[in-house]
């Protein structure tokens, strides 16, 4: 292991101070938000801090830029879109903001877990590390914060340009189920107050309140020119999606991240893809790209009647998650999985990863020391690094019900 890693994992490990400045986080966040929505979000954020060594930050970015030198090919694509329905199979042209990188750091280096593309938590995470005083000589923020909220703004004015060119944006949707309900709907607060802020009228909505008359989308009599979806319900199957489903397969309004992200990116079939340098080498991707690929995502297959047996022989070895879950809702560690819950699974669509461990962080939590686990989430747009966080948790998953758990900041060593 480097020096810097070596340093890193040491101050992850001993370095108890808490780095948050909790009354300039709730001043940031009082403006624009209710403290009674924060204060039934506890442990929406952690105290402290996680450190990386620059070699890892590199090599997370050289894993994300392989992922979208791949994802870009058509005969990737080719190869996805048969898993897909056909409300995804249409590029209309933006990209998808805020996609989400999640990596678990092992001993062996960064390994990418999971990929989303309607991933939360950018906002709420640059007011986070606005909030941080410095503990330690020789800490860097990765990405400047100040020019941030800029950036964030860009990133949709650029994704509506790409469909409707130079014609005015005047109306964006924040889309999500009971969006109240959402433990992150204080960044839909965040990002509503972005848009207005620049003359650009913000809801936040239901999908059931949007409906789409042949000409437009609109909620409430107000026409939508764009939308933020934030929503689980990834080709827009459910009937509470029917408007935003018709106004979206016709052009009538622009939607990012939208279905076809979901299927070039997301859909966790496409890991059994990136991970298998078989797979890759017949896709004709060189021979550089298949190793940072085959070195730094675990390797992923789809659960089959075939395999099924074997699978079950070795599961100890692997993390078991439904090709259609987000959230890490139904996942399952191979060692804890019953017989009951083994035949559910095989009843499903799911994908067998082999675990890779999660990455480790020492809190301090009402005197004492608590041993958290931890995965970072990389920010991008395009392929380019946002910001970066980490979720400090206790169980199987990653969670917000904590205590010195939540999001946490990513600085430099």
């Amino acid at each position: 292991m480097d020096t810097e890693s070596s340093l890193s994992k040491s101050m992850n490990k001993h370095c108890l101070c808490k780095t948050l400045d909790r009354t300039l986080l709730e001043q940031q966040l009082h403006r624009y938000i209710d403290p009674k929505t924060l204060l039934e979000r506890p442990h929406l954020f952690s105290d402290t801090a996680y450190y990386i060594s620059e070699k890892i930050f590199d090599e997370m970015e050289g894993i994300i830029s392989a992922i979208e030198n791949v994802t870009s090919m058509e005969s990737f694509q080719k190869k996805v879109a048969i898993s897909v329905p056909p409300v995804a199979s249409t590029d209309f042209g933006p990209k998808g903001v805020l996609m989400g990188y999640d990596f678990h750091l092992t001993d062996e280096g960064p390994k990418l877990i999971e990929i989303n593309t309607n991933a939360g938590g950018a906002y709420l995470n640059l007011v986070l590390a606005k909030a941080q005083v410095s503990c330690c000589e020789g800490i860097k923020k990765i990405v400047d914060l100040n020019n941030l909220e800029t950036v964030f703004l860009d990133m949709f004015l650029e994704e509506w340009t790409l469909q409707r060119g130079e014609l005015p944006l005047n109306t964006i949707a924040v889309v999500d189920d009971s969006p109240q309900e959402q433990y992150l709907f204080p960044e839909f607060l965040l990002f509503a107050e972005l848009f207005q802020k620049h003359q650009i009228e913000c809801v936040i909505i239901d999908p059931s309140e949007l409906t789409s008359d042949g000409n437009f989308l609109t909620a409430d009599g107000k026409k939508i020119d764009l939308i933020y979806n934030r929503s689980t319900d990834f080709y827009f199957e459910d009937e509470r999606y029917a408007g935003i489903r018709n106004a979206y397969l016709r052009g009538l309004t622009v939607v990012t991240p939208g279905p076809y992200h979901h299927a070039i990116f997301a859909n966790k079939l496409n890991l059994t893809v990136l991970s298998d340098a078989l797979a890759l080498k017949a896709l004709q991707i060189d021979a550089k790209t298949i190793s940072i690929l085959a070195n730094g995502i675990p390797r992923t297959i789809a659960v089959t009647p075939e395999n099924r047996n074997h699978l079950w022989q070795q599961r100890k070895n692997k993390f078991f998650k439904p090709v259609a879950g987000y959230g890490s809702k139904a996942t399952y560690r191979g060692d804890k999985i019953t017989l009951k819950v083994w035949d559910a699974i095989a009843q499903n669509d799911y994908v067998a990863q082999e675990i890779a461990r999660p990455g480790e962080r020492i809190v301090h939590v009402d005197g004492d020391q608590k041993d958290l686990k931890m995965d970072i989430r990389v920010y991008t747009y395009r392929g380019r690094t946002l910001l970066l966080t980490s979720r400090l948790y206790q169980g199987q998953t990653t969670n917000f019900r904590t205590q010195g758990g939540g999001f946490a900041p990513v600085f430099l060593v």
